[in-house]
């Protein structure tokens, strides 16, 4: 499964609307830590595909979504659940926090 680019316009439809829980990626290329977490998300949209969405947010491109979430460090990682944000984790965590994270809420 590949994980969806989500722009500005998009963000209300394929995270708030969404019918699946939604795993947000807030990052950008140039980041380090976020390329360093990338295969680990793409795990977790590989395994969980029948469970939860995952999408990424480019913040420099997004600068209206990046504010209104308050990301002021990448990666930063939300989870939504019928478009209520449920749960943060910022940085490049491991991959056994991210799964515990996700899993309160599946």
């Amino acid at each position: 499964m590949s994980i969806l680019q989500v722009l500005d316009a998009t963000f209300d439809t394929e995270v708030i609307k969404s019918d699946k829980i939604v795993l947000v990626d807030f990052g950008a290329p140039w980041c380090g830590p976020c390329r360093m977490i990338a295969p680990v998300i793409n795990e977790i949209a590989h395994e969980y595909k029948h469970i939860i969405k995952v999408v990424k947010v480019n913040t420099d491109s997004n600068p209206t979504v990046a504010s209104e979430y308050c990301i002021r460090s990448i990666p930063t990682l939300m989870i939504f659940k019928n478009g209520i944000r449920v749960d943060t984790v910022i940085g490049a965590v491991p991959r056994s926090t991210l799964v515990n994270t996700l899993n309160k809420y599946i």
